[in-house]
């Protein structure tokens, strides 16, 4: 059965940045590295997420500087999280219904794991219908018919 971790997520470098830290630099950050979200942290503990979406929303949208905003004042605080062993497809339904981009993984003792994003899961996702779907296709033409493991 696959897993958040290591089977969806791997290697991955994390992006921690300080709730005092200004969005101006956290989406400098965002942009450098090719992200969309941030975790925001007190030393190892997760307080929020910050998105673009929240960038767009709660800066730009209600006119706030983002120069002197700070990111824990617009940050996602107490964000849903998900277990590094978490299925792929329990982490897509609750995207799915909780309308979420990203979703922070932490251990069980609330370490920072990973970020998970919708783009991973759907990459995850894609890749094992398509073996699975080659798997049938190879059953049906007889290819894999009384072939052991």
């Amino acid at each position: 059965m696959p897993k958040i971790i290591p089977d969806v997520i791997q290697n991955q470098t994390l992006t921690l940045v300080p709730a005092g830290m200004p969005v101006s630099d956290a989406a400098r950050l965002m942009r450098e590295r090719n992200i969309a979200a941030v975790m925001v942290t007190d030393g190892p503990v997760l307080l929020g997420i910050m998105t673009e979406r929240d960038i767009t929303r709660r800066v730009v949208a209600d006119g706030l500087n983002p120069v002197t905003t700070p990111v824990g004042q617009v940050m996602t605080a107490n964000p849903d999280t998900l277990g590094p062993d978490d299925r792929p497809l329990d982490a897509l339904k609750l995207m799915q219904e909780r309308r979420f981009r990203h979703i922070p993984v932490v251990s069980a003792h609330g370490g920072i794991l990973g970020m998970l994003s919708i783009r991973d899961l759907y990459s995850f996702v894609t890749a094992e219908l398509e073996n699975n779907l080659r798997s049938c296709e190879l059953y049906v033409a007889g290819e894999s018919y009384g072939v052991g493991p």
